[in-house]
């Protein structure tokens, strides 16, 4: 059914969504590739903040050109109407002939409709090019869709015997390479999450610092039911340049009121200019998460934060880093181990950075 040019193209498109991925706001981060005889006319992805959207910025690129083309997208062109005109009616307006879809959008808004006025202004359309590889691209957009939750990433680095380090000791388990690559993670993240334990033991900044990247830094998120956060700590004294929530998840048996500081404590966050936000589970907090629109959450260190969203099966991805050094007698051991993932996970990438390699699970259900 798909030429080798379809695959490539939609190849293309789905490479250029991934451009933008942490930047879109509450909308997809798509990517469209404009083509008429094996030549590319316009190539767009969803512009930072959500807007204007990948269609019409690729339709402006071919121009008249696009009358008689493909178009290839990554996500069903929307059909409502919003701050900017459907891409649809776009699409239609531009004349291409051809609309090749990746994936048809969960939005109950846009379903179907987008193809309907594709098709019933007589437009070939075809579905399902590459989906596989398009349900990871949207994998956020896609969780916050139909789960209502943001896509979940847990990321752990491990020795070569499965330590996470050592307690009240920085341990450096990967190298440079590897650490860099979190700094991508990051970057592609709508949020990163890790709790009060890993705060007080590293004082982490939780930032994007890779040269032309330092402005991607998602939002960080501090599960620290106390609000001990300290004011003093790197997160709360940039808070004012990249936003910091502390999540008070309370447990049931939970008493604030045996903690009378705690009020103090919160009001001193608040005018650190970080949010605290108090939720009666990480469900509810998942789901309050979703509702700002924040769709990808990559959770980074912690191993009681890791070993509490695997086993309450909020983890979608693994992202296993291993060292090629040993810790020894006394290490902290990782709640996660390869075995783990065995039941509900599959093992879709292996690659080494330098000496250290890694592992990247996904939920198989």
């Amino acid at each position: 059914m798909w030429s080798a040019d379809d695959r490539r193209f939609m190849g293309a498109a789905l490479r250029l969504s991934r451009w933008h991925l942490g930047l879109t706001g509450a909308n997809p981060s798509v990517g469209c590739v404009i083509v008429k005889d094996g030549r590319i006319l316009g190539a767009a992805v969803t512009a930072q903040g959500g807007r204007p959207h990948a269609e019409t910025q690729a339709l402006d690129l071919a121009g008249e050109e696009a009358r008689g083309a493909t178009a290839y997208v990554t996500l069903e062109p929307c059909s409502h109407f919003g701050k900017t005109p459907p891409c649809a009616n776009a699409l239609v307006a531009a004349g291409v002939s051809r609309v090749v879809i990746c994936l048809t959008d969960p939005d109950p808004r846009v379903s179907g409709r987008g193809i309907s006025i594709l098709r019933d202004a007589g437009i070939q359309v075809e579905i399902g090019l590459l989906e596989e590889e398009g349900r990871r691209a949207l994998a956020g957009y896609l969780m916050r869709k139909t789960k209502h939750r943001p896509h979940v990433t847990l990321k752990l680095a491990v020795s070569a015997d499965g330590m996470l380090g050592r307690r009240g000791e920085e341990v450096s388990i990967t190298g440079p390479l590897a650490r860099a690559q979190v700094h991508v993670l990051r970057a592609e993240s709508d949020a990163i999450l890790v709790g009060i334990g890993t705060v007080m033991a590293d004082d982490p900044e939780l930032t994007v610092r890779l040269p032309g990247m330092t402005g991607r830094s998602p939002i960080r998120i501090v599960l620290d039911r106390r609000l001990e956060l300290p004011l003093t700590s790197h997160l709360v004294r940039s808070a004012s340049g990249v936003p910091v929530i502390v999540a008070s998840v309370q447990a049931p048996a939970f008493d604030a009121q045996s903690d009378p500081e705690r009020d103090v404590r919160r009001d001193a966050l608040l005018q650190a200019g970080v949010e605290v936000l108090e939720t009666g589970s990480l469900s509810e907090l998942l789901h309050e998460l979703a509702g700002r629109g924040i769709s990808s959450l990559f959770v980074e260190g912690g191993a009681t934060v890791a070993a509490t969203f695997f086993h309450q099966n909020l983890a979608d991805r693994v992202i296993l880093s291993q060292g090629p050094g040993e810790i020894g007698p006394g290490g902290l051991e990782s709640p996660l181990k390869p075995s783990d993932m065995a039941a509900n996970f599959v093992m879709i990438r292996a690659e080494a950075y330098g000496r250290d390699l890694c592992f990247e699970y996904e939920r198989s259900f």
